[in-house]
């Protein structure tokens, strides 16, 4: 046999060593390891039951501007901004603390809202305002943020929340505005959105 097959033949015979070995400890550590939920993590219908559950709860709880800003002068409400951190940055309600809707979880909303799941909310969100410019274009009206926020703050436990109803032009004296007030869209004037009463 020559040199390196005499070689090779050990680094086999040390490599089979080694595998028979650490294999029993490999197996036994992955049986330690914990169990994969392999079911899906996306419940659509479970989204659509609960937007139907929160249909008629929401429509008394649309408030406009006057009882927004009454509801927040009250100790220990919460105005919630669910926009982008970068949207957020360039303006936002006056008090009001920024989650981007994205990042929602269960310890999340905690850190932000607190233990206390009955305390009051309030949310507004691009379409509550006229300008129709950064940072607060306007969304297609049934995808406003405010519907989704609403829905999933209703769905993780958080009952007692109030969304800012109708539009505004930021230099409106009801809204307290925190940053530059952006140029006007193609808007000419105040909108006013409409609400489709449930059927």
């Amino acid at each position: 046999m020559s040199e390196v097959s005499r070689e090779t033949i050990m680094r086999a015979a040390i490599a089979t060593a080694i595998l028979a070995l650490t294999l029993p400890s490999a197996l036994a550590a992955q049986d330690d390891a914990p169990i994969i939920n392999r079911e899906a993590q996306v419940d659509y219908q479970g989204f659509a039951d609960l937007t139907k559950e929160v249909l008629d709860y929401r429509m008394p709880r649309l408030v406009d501007a006057e009882e927004f800003n009454q509801r927040a002068a009250k100790d220990n409400v919460l105005i919630l901004d669910t926009r982008s951190a970068a949207a957020f940055a360039a303006g936002h309600v006056e008090g009001a603390v920024n989650l981007p809707f994205s990042e929602f979880t269960d310890d999340k909303l905690r850190k932000v809202i607190g233990d206390d799941q009955d305390r009051e909310i309030l949310i507004y969100c691009n379409n509550n305002f006229a300008e129709n410019a950064p940072p607060i274009p306007l969304k297609r009206a049934p995808l406003a943020l405010n519907i989704p926020t609403f829905i999933n703050l209703y769905g993780y436990g958080y009952r007692n929340v109030y969304e800012l109803d109708g539009s505004y032009w930021l230099a409106d004296k009801q809204i307290a505005w925190a940053g530059e007030i952006p140029n006007p869209g193609r808007l000419s004037g105040p909108v006013q959105l409409q609400l489709r009463q449930p059927e």
